[in-house]
């Protein structure tokens, strides 16, 4: 009798003992190595009906360029089975088969726990211990059954953590709660800023009330001192002028004292006789009085170097009497000036070049007679000379500005006609000849006379020395010789005969186009008639004359 066949089995495999298992569990087909067929009910029967699954990798020995294969799903036992036409009872074993699969692999890739690196499993031994205090449940939460059958009732620990999805609304209350924190928050930093407003306001409040929060000096002061206030100062830069000469403590002493005075915005530039260690409100008042600004002077046009007795026996102060009372200033109970006559005496002896005095007026005033040397380049207008200086600083302090002025009106570059010099002779005798409507015909009438070399025969040029001057002027005075008798002589004068005035300046160098060569005043008003023929000049002076204007 012959023995039944032996299953075949490869000389170099040694299989792992199996667990039993019922015998309508299925076995998988992993890569290469495929799982024995399923034995028929007779001895030595192989059955082989499963299709093989798809070949897997196998893992790159150590050392190989790249990673282990990430791991795959694990296939359900029931993949690649045909379904059983004649089903007696289906018995699902997906958690217990993957045991099997795992014993299976075992023997072709080595130890799978090899790879447990990429699992996602803990190894605390402690684990071990509480399991064993919970009465026989594994981590995962399954119960032994006492059975040995060689599956698992819990979960394999070497399965990877499910997947979480996160629901939605979970989103929703994150963003809800999210809001409340942040609308929280909003509400602590409102209040915080209320707090701070409320504070600050009590902090200024009881500082109007209780005037502290700056320094302030008491009383009226101590030491003369000036400050000089330059264009374009505003009350905070007066303010720390004042506090760098030692006036006031603080410069919010001084700017909370003007608050309430409008008149400190009307401080004009200029010197300003103040005290040492005033209080705020005493240093306000102190600059705002009449009596407080020095060093101030103001000239007119057709104003001359020397003073002037009118008809009426009034004087009009001229130029060095102006600059004398300027230069006047009392400080801590002295008083010091500089007199007219030194004034003069500076003029005439300096050299004018250092004085101040434009280039190209030096010749001509170097020549001029003494006295009359720097007559017609001080220009008109508001001058602000320091008190308390030398005669030399003053008259430098008012030609320098001059010559700025006179730029602005046109010289020198404007002069045409007749070099600057004499430009501002002729501007000075149209400015006391006549009224502003008329200086550019009074200028055509010069420029006239001039061409034809007729004599100018102007009355202003004969009053000029003299100490009392006359509207018209007497035979013998128009007979006597000086340097600007426009009777006795023709062409212009030595020197200007007055301070002209720009609009002045800017007729001698653009006068109308006309051929007028008289005028006389013929209105109350001051303006003149104007001929070409001497008998309608006649005519005119007698109807003039008549009707009582001069």
């Amino acid at each position: 009798m012959s023995e039944p066949p032996r299953r075949r089995v490869a000389p170099d495999a040694e299989r792992p003992p199996r667990r039993a298992r019922p015998d309508s569990a299925p076995r998988h087909a992993t890569g290469e190595h495929e799982l024995p067929p399923r034995r028929g009910r007779e001895q030595g029967e192989l059955l082989d009906e499963r299709p093989v699954a798809p070949p897997v990798p196998a893992p790159q020995a150590d050392g190989a360029q790249g990673r282990p294969p990430a791991r795959r799903r694990r296939p359900s036992p029931n993949d690649g089975v045909p379904p059983d036409e004649n089903p007696t009872q289906v018995i699902e074993l997906d958690e217990p088969y993957d045991d099997l699969y795992d014993e299976e692999i075992e023997g072709e890739f080595g130890d799978y726990d090899d790879y447990d690196e990429y699992e996602d499993h803990d190894d605390d031994p402690r684990d071990d211990d509480r399991d064993d205090a919970r009465g026989g449940r594994d981590r995962r939460g399954a119960t032994d059954d006492g059975l040995d059958d060689g599956f698992d009732d819990g979960y394999d620990d070497d399965r990877a953590e499910p997947t979480y999805f996160p629901d939605e609304r979970d989103d929703d209350e994150d963003e809800t709660e999210r809001g409340g924190r942040g609308r929280r928050m909003l509400k602590w930093l409102a209040a915080l800023l209320l707090l701070a407003v409320v504070a600050a306001g009590a902090w200024f409040g009881a500082r109007e009330l209780l005037g502290f929060g700056y320094e302030d000096y008491e009383g009226t002061g101590e030491k003369d001192v000036l400050l000089h206030v330059e264009d374009g100062d505003v009350t905070g830069v007066i303010a720390a002028k004042l506090v760098e000469l030692d006036v006031v403590a603080s410069a919010e002493a001084f700017v909370r004292a003007g608050e309430d005075d409008e008149r400190i915005l009307g401080i004009q530039p200029g010197y300003y006789q103040v005290k040492t260690k005033m209080s705020g409100e005493a240093a306000v008042k102190a600059l705002v009085a009449e009596d407080s600004r020095v060093g101030h002077l103001q000239i007119r046009a057709g104003t001359k170097l020397f003073d002037v007795t009118q008809p009426d026996d009034s004087v009009t102060p001229g130029i060095f009497t102006l600059l004398e009372r300027a230069s006047c200033v009392e400080l801590n109970g002295e008083r010091d000036c500089v007199s007219a006559d030194e004034l003069r005496e500076t003029a005439d002896t300096e050299d004018l070049a250092e004085l101040g005095v434009p280039e190209w007026a030096l010749d001509k005033a170097k020549n001029a007679p003494e006295g009359r040397k720097l007559e017609g380049l001080i220009a008109p207008g508001v001058y602000d000379v320091r008190p308390g200086g030398d005669a030399k600083d003053l008259l430098s302090q008012l030609l320098e500005a001059s010559a700025t002025r006179m730029e602005a009106a046109g010289l020198p570059g404007g002069a045409k006609d007749y070099d600057p010099y004499d430009t501002l002779v002729i501007a000075s005798i149209i400015e006391l000849e006549s009224v502003k409507a008329d200086f550019e015909k009074v200028s055509s009438v010069i420029h006239n006379r001039l061409d034809i070399d007729m004599a100018l025969q102007m009355d202003s040029t004969v009053n000029y020395p003299l100490k009392r001057p006359t509207l018209t002027t007497k035979e013998k005075e128009r007979q006597k010789l000086t340097p600007w008798n426009t009777y006795a002589m023709t062409g212009l004068p030595e020197t200007p005969i007055g301070a002209p005035s720009p609009e002045a300046i800017e007729a001698a160098m653009k006068p109308a186009d006309t051929d007028y060569i008289y005028f006389v005043v013929c209105e109350e008003n001051g303006l003149s008639c104007f001929n070409v023929d001497y008998d309608d000049h006649i005519n005119d002076r007698n109807d003039a004359r008549k009707r009582g204007v001069y």
